[in-house]
């Protein structure tokens, strides 16, 4: 069997481990293992490696990932998309593995549904997908971001400021709401809740009033203004997203407006997705792609691996792409009862 596999999106803590599973699973049944270059733009463009056991050797602890990666869309141009079909064929794949976030399954699911031996495996930093528990990368994101409310906490104390972490999160506000409850935020903003700009100011002089001249503020880059995102650019990618980015800064400015309290912004950024990832996503990112090329041995196809408790199971790629996961009101409510 020939099986090719990709790595569509943005990069994370995560995708490696995934890769090492995937192909030293599938050389212990006999498979021929390519690697596409950059996502689904490789498969458009032929650009493919093999992959064997020492082409990932000693990737386990690297972050990012050694196939490359792309945000290329082949269903918005019937050209590349033929040329990928094409491709695929040319290849002598019999099954391929995408591991991406919503954007990269939903070519993925697209395919399947055309008859293509297509398995998925969920990423997505924002843990946003529908049907797993976790993705992994997030965990890594949680921690670095966390670290770094820990470290802001001193000097925001020591100069009696007010501190706004901006942390990813287009859509849902996991990371914000897990670093945030960890690391002793005095205020979480989210993508699914509008910011209510006198509550933020109340936190701040509630604190103010019983002697606490300082503030921690963690903000998902996707947090809404007066309802609308705050954008770098009106520019959209391939799959019809703006550039996010911005919130931090506005929100500091409406701080120091309303309250007088000196404020700064830490923008974490790609910091978050970058580097080692940690013990857990390690180990789901082997569970996960050790589990894709059991789908693929099973002829599971149109299928994508999942957590679900502690169980790697399987759901249809396009159940996972058909709703975002987002942070529920009980949760938010939850983490709502520490602000202050």
């Amino acid at each position: 069997m020939n099986l090719g596999i990709l790595t569509g999106g943005g990069d994370c803590p995560g995708l490696n481990p995934v890769i090492r599973a995937a192909v030293k699973t599938s050389l212990r049944y006999g498979y021929r293992v390519v690697g596409i270059r950059n996502g689904w733009k490789g498969l458009v463009e032929n650009d493919t490696q093999i992959l064997d056991l020492n082409a990932v050797s000693g990737i386990l602890h690297r972050g990012g990932t050694i196939l490359g990666t792309s945000r290329t869309n082949p269903y918005k141009d019937p050209a590349a998309l033929a040329k990928l079909k094409k491709n695929f064929k040319a290849l002598g794949l019999d099954a391929l593995i995408a591991i991406g976030g919503d954007d990269t399954l939903g070519v993925a699911s697209k395919l399947a549904k055309e008859g293509f031996d297509v398995v998925g495996v969920p990423k997505t930093i924002d843990n946003d997908l529908t049907g797993t528990d976790f993705t992994f990368g997030f965990d890594t994101a949680v921690n670095v971001a966390m670290e770094a409310i820990d470290r802001l906490h001193s000097t925001a104390e020591s100069h009696q400021r007010i501190m706004v972490v901006e942390v990813m999160g287009r859509h849902a506000g996991w990371i914000a709401v897990h670093s945030g409850i960890a690391g002793g935020a005095d205020l979480i903003l989210i993508p699914e809740i509008p910011i209510k700009m006198a509550e933020v100011c109340g936190v701040i002089k509630k604190r103010s009033a019983r002697g606490k001249n300082f503030s921690i503020i963690v903000v998902a880059e996707g947090a809404k203004f007066d309802g609308a995102e705050v954008t770098l650019e009106k520019k959209l990618d391939e799959f019809g997203h703006v550039r996010l980015g911005g919130i931090g800064e506005l929100l500091a400015k409406k701080i120091e407006e309303e309250t007088g309290f000196e404020t700064r912004v830490t923008v974490l950024g790609h910091i978050q997705r970058g580097g080692s990832a940690t013990a857990f996503d390690r180990v789901l990112g082997t569970r996960f792609g050790a589990k894709a090329v059991e789908l693929v041995k099973a002829g599971k196809f149109g299928q994508m691996v999942a957590l679900r408790a502690n169980d790697i199971i399987d759901i249809p790629i396009e159940v996972a792409v058909g709703t975002l996961k987002t942070v529920g009101t009980e949760f938010y409510e939850m983490a709502h009862s520490f602000f202050g």
